[in-house]
């Protein structure tokens, strides 16, 4: 990976946009990014680092999002970063914006939020252009992730060298370094592995208990089983032994069931035997008690038939004379009916000749009819008549119409001419108020144009009094500001002098009897100076700079605000000028009131005009309608005359045919309802006469029936009927006597029932009590066999199914067995991993024997050849081990920890520890070129000699074509390293200046 150049806009310090040109800087092989503290540094491998992932290194995540944008830039000016690199072959442009508070747009006030944007684009060699290929953030940190085959966390230790993070490392336990190895080497997956045996395990072991549960479940269900006679030892899951005892408590508690269900069944058999003998002697009992009860209602049924015998007799007798009479019934019927057809037909004929005149009631069915003919011929002649009586009513209906026109053209016309006689004046008035609502709308107009510039200047008024106020406020926080900058200056440069003054002791305190003086180089240090009480050390120092530093960056915002805030109120005192406020606001609210009167007014106009169209359309229409009116008046005339001489001609032929009725239709009606009337009249007289000779007939055959049957008069017949209902009761009555009689007989003549009746009564009693007493004990024994049986079948389940679970339970068990030895051996408790070491640290060991023989390669040329890092697997704190590193001093032959490590010896190993780390990531990521490395701080703690051999190792890291950034502030790096990036720090923001080689 080479980076070819980086472009910033508003990004942490930097205000405005910068640019770095990588592709100089490492032309050098070996530049220098330096700049005060605070400057902006860091950042600029920051917003390489976003601009690859989308995010800043972890120790400085919290600057994610808004945060990201610089306090400096301008409201309309959106951050972002866009690098060019190139990576395995490919010459890639990634362009980032993160979220951007921006203000609202068309001048509303406050502020809205714009997403995140992304951009990544390959330069196409052949075409000579640059193509697009994608703007979504997951495909783009998904293309950037595979090609530079390593992880944001693996970049920033690899790739930004953080040189404190390494120091830490060298002194860290073997729990900190192995948090660090796994996220760079990724071998959470051997981590998963033990958590996953330890998950099994824990599972496993969860199965087996919960079979021992159910295993003593099971036991404690047979005890209750076998009703107390089951002794079970205090057994708990997972207690060796207690498959045995649960299968042996079983056996016995079977045996002892099995015993109890075989005296149950003899018990039963008893039972049984005694109960079917009392249930005969019942049997027997009860049939003799039955058979007494049988004959004695025998003989009390045969007394109450003795005394109904005399009814019976009558009853027989009364259904004789019935059948007799049934020969007669159709006779009987035929008269009733005849009889009520003649009734019938003589009151329709009664009826029918009321309604006829006088002068028809002696009339026979053949005159009535004569008479109907007569009727309707004259009926008939009638008809011309009605032709001339409904062309008459015609006339008279068209004659009254004529009339209604006229009344009503007469009504119109007077109308018409009296709005006619008003219309000048209509016209005059529609006219003015046209006039008056064009003047409003002019006016309107014209206070239209006044209005905007009258906002304005009350808005500006508004602000100019705001500004006012906010003026005295940003003075305020001025000198407030002023002050505590004044205080802080003051407290920084008295604790650097006390700092100054007690150095010789800080010095000191890192002498070490054999090492030489950082100062003197001497070895021996026979009095060194000691640290007083109060003393200032570095830290204190640098706290109260930064305080200082602090408070005069916000003593320069608020002078800038104030700056802000004066301007404001000097552009709002030119627009408003020096009216107050309040009079402005009334002379807009009065203009606004005379502009809503004007263009009330003005809305008036279209109504005006419309009105008068209307007008004019409505004079038009009533000129028309009196011409109309003219001419349908002369027309009315003719027609008149030539109605009223057809009418008289109507009249005359319509006087004779009506005669004395009203009118012809009269006349009609009259002659229609007389020919109706003759002919019901001639028709029920008709009918009458032949139901008469009916009757006559059926009376004839009814008395020679009545004779042949034996009866005296066909009344004495129809007396002797009887109806269906009284037929049918009667019949069952002797039937029900005669059914009776034969039952008794019967039962009168059994022997058995005869011979009970001799017997003395049976104690039915005494019988049942014997027989209830007998069912009783059989259901007990019956209760306590079922109970024996179900107790040994209950006892046969559970131990089935407790020897089913015994069997179950044991490749359970050797499951287990196995799966928690290689869960403890993986993590390191096993009495068989010896050192203690977990399968993640034994990996994490072997990657860290190879980090550390890569940096003693660079570290023995640091050193002079005096220092080499070997890797341990001693076993350290808690008992483990794996992940220790010591350092191997030549000068003296022993090994010893890195922490005792000086502070320049502690740098350079650590670097070296990098460079080493970053081989080894690099192998791991899949070989990946890196050509471009960068080395954040730390070379102020070296001395001339050793920087020269680091600088030396640096420098042939270029034998591959790479190029390295070292981030420091030391000035005796600007002389030795001529390619520079300088980060340079002001009010207004930070700003690059970039100096390639010499």
């Amino acid at each position: 990976m080479r980076l070819h150049r980086l472009d910033i806009t508003a990004f942490g310090p930097f205000g405005g946009s910068q640019s770095v040109d990588f592709a100089e800087l490492s032309a050098a092989g070996l530049f220098l990014l330096h700049g005060p503290t605070g400057a902006g540094k860091t950042s600029v491998l920051d917003a390489v680092c976003y601009a690859l992932y989308g995010a800043v290194p972890g120790a400085r995540q919290s600057g994610q999002g808004l945060a990201l944008r610089s306090d400096h830039a301008a409201a309309g000016t959106r951050t972002e970063v866009s690098l060019e690199l190139t990576v395995a072959g490919r010459r890639l442009e990634i362009t980032r914006q993160p979220p951007w508070e921006r203000p609202k747009k068309k001048g509303r006030p406050g502020t809205t939020v714009d997403k995140a944007q992304s951009w990544l684009r390959e330069y196409d060699a052949k075409a000579g252009a640059w193509k697009d290929l994608s703007r979504s953030h997951q495909e783009i940190g998904e293309e950037i992730t595979q090609l530079l085959g390593m992880s944001r966390e693996q970049f920033c230790q690899v790739v930004l060298l953080p040189q404190g993070d390494f120091a830490r490392f060298l002194r860290a336990d073997a729990e900190a370094r192995g948090k660090l190895l796994g996220r760079l080497f990724d071998t959470h997956r051997f981590a998963e592995v033990e958590k996953c045996l330890a998950e099994r395990r824990r599972a496993a072991e969860a199965q087996v208990r919960d079979g021992d549960a159910a295993l003593l479940a099971d036991a404690h269900r047979m005890q209750q089983a076998a009703d107390g006679a089951l002794d079970l030892p205090e057994l708990t899951p997972g207690e060796p032994g207690l498959a045995e005892a649960v299968i042996a408590a079983a056996a016995v508690a079977r045996s002892t069931a099995r015993e109890q269900l075989t005296i149950a069944h003899c018990r039963l058999a008893a039972a049984e035997s005694a109960q079917a003998a009392a249930e005969r002697t019942l049997d027997d009992v009860r049939e003799v008690a039955r058979l007494q009860r049988r004959f004695a209602e025998a003989r009390e049924r045969a007394a109450r038939l003795e005394q109904r015998a005399e009814a019976h007799r009558d009853a027989q007798a009364r259904m004789e004379r019935s059948r007799k009479a049934e020969t007669v019934a159709p006779a009987l019927d035929l008269r009733e009916a005849a009889d009520l057809e003649h009734r019938r037909a003589a009151d329709a004929e009664a009826r029918a000749r009321a309604l006829l005149p006088a002068s028809f009631a002696d009339a026979g069915a053949g005159g009535l009819a004569a008479a109907a003919r007569r009727t309707a011929e004259e009926l008939g002649g009638l008809e011309s008549a009605r032709r001339a009586e409904q062309r008459l009513a015609e006339l008279v209906a068209e004659r009254a119409d004529l009339d209604r026109q006229e009344r009503a053209d007469e009504d119109v016309l007077q109308e018409a001419e009296a709005w006619l006689a008003d219309w000048e004046t209509t016209r005059a008035g529609l006219q003015a108020r046209i006039e008056s609502a064009q003047e409003a709308a002019t006016r309107a107009e014209q206070l239209s144009v006044q209005r905007e510039p009258a906002r304005r200047r009350l808005g500006a008024a508004r602000q100019r009094d705001q500004f006012a106020h906010d003026t005295e406020d940003a003075q305020a926080r001025v000198l407030a500001a002023r002050e505590h900058a004044t205080e802080a200056r003051a407290h920084w440069l008295d604790l650097k002098e006390q700092r100054l003054s007690g150095i010789a002791a800080e010095l000191a305190a890192n002498l070490t009897d054999g090492e030489p003086c950082a100062v003197c180089g001497a070895t021996e240090h026979p009095a060194p100076a000691r640290k007083v009480a109060g003393h200032v050390d570095r830290e204190a120092e640098e706290r109260a700079l930064a305080a200082y530093q602090r408070a005069d960056e916000q003593r320069a915002e608020e002078e800038q605000r104030l700056g802000l805030v004066r301007e404001a109120l000097a552009a709002a005192t030119a627009e408003a000028g020096d009216t107050p406020t309040a009079r402005l606001a009334e002379e807009v609210e009065e203009l606004e009131r005379e502009y809503g009167r004007a263009r009330t007014a003005a809305g008036e106009l279209h109504a005006a005009h419309e009105e008068q169209r209307r007008a004019e359309q409505e004079h038009e229409r009533r000129i028309a309608i009196r011409q109309q009116a003219a001419v349908r008046a002369a027309s009315r005339v003719g027609h008149r005359d030539r109605l009223d001489r057809e009418r008289t001609d109507l009249e005359e032929e319509l006087t004779q045919a009506r005669g004395a009725a009203e009118s012809v239709a009269a006349r009609a009606a009259q002659l229609e309802r007389q020919v109706a009337l003759l002919t019901e009249a001639a028709d029920t007289a008709r009918i009458a006469e032949d139901t008469a000779q009916r009757l006559k007939d059926a009376d004839a055959r009814l008395a020679d029936a009545a004779f042949r049957a034996g009866f005296e008069t066909p009344q004495a017949a129809a007396a002797a009927l009887l109806d269906d209902d009284a037929h049918r009761e009667l019949q069952h009555r002797l039937d029900a006597w005669q059914s009776e009689e034969a039952a008794v007989r019967a039962v009168l003549a059994e022997t058995d029932t005869a011979a009970a009746a001799q017997l003395p009564p049976a104690d039915l009693d005494a019988a049942d009590r014997a027989a209830a007493l007998a069912s009783q004990r059989l259901r007990e024994a019956a209760s306590a066999r079922d109970a024996a049986a179900r107790r040994c079948g209950e006892l046969d389940r559970l131990s089935a199914r407790s020897a089913a679970g015994v069997r179950r339970l044991a490749p359970l068990r050797e499951e287990y067995d196995r799966v928690a030895r290689l869960a403890t051996l993986a993590a390191g408790t096993s009495a068989d991993n010896e050192r203690k070491m977990r399968l993640e640290s034994y990996v994490l060991a072997a990657r860290l024997e190879q980090v550390a023989a890569a940096a003693t390669v660079r570290l023995q040329r640091m050193s002079s050849g005096r220092y080499t890092l070997v890797h341990s697997d001693d076993r350290s704190g808690r008992g483990r081990s794996g992940l220790g590193l010591h350092v191997v001093d030549a000068w003296t032959g022993r090994e010893r920890d890195t922490a005792t490590l000086s502070g320049g010896e502690t740098f350079f190993a650590s670097l070296a520890l990098a460079l080493g780390l970053a081989d080894v990531v690099t192998d791991e990521a899949g070989g990946v070129r890196l050509d471009t490395l960068f080395i954040d701080e730390g070379f102020g703690s070296l001395d001339e000699q050793t920087l020269d051999e680091v600088l030396d190792v640096l420098d042939s890291l270029r034998e591959r074509d790479r190029s390295v950034g070292i981030v420091s502030h030391v000035p005796d790096l600007r002389r030795r390293i001529h390619a520079q990036l300088e980060v340079v720090k002001g009010r207004s923001g930070s700003v690059l200046r970039q100096r390639g080689a010499r």
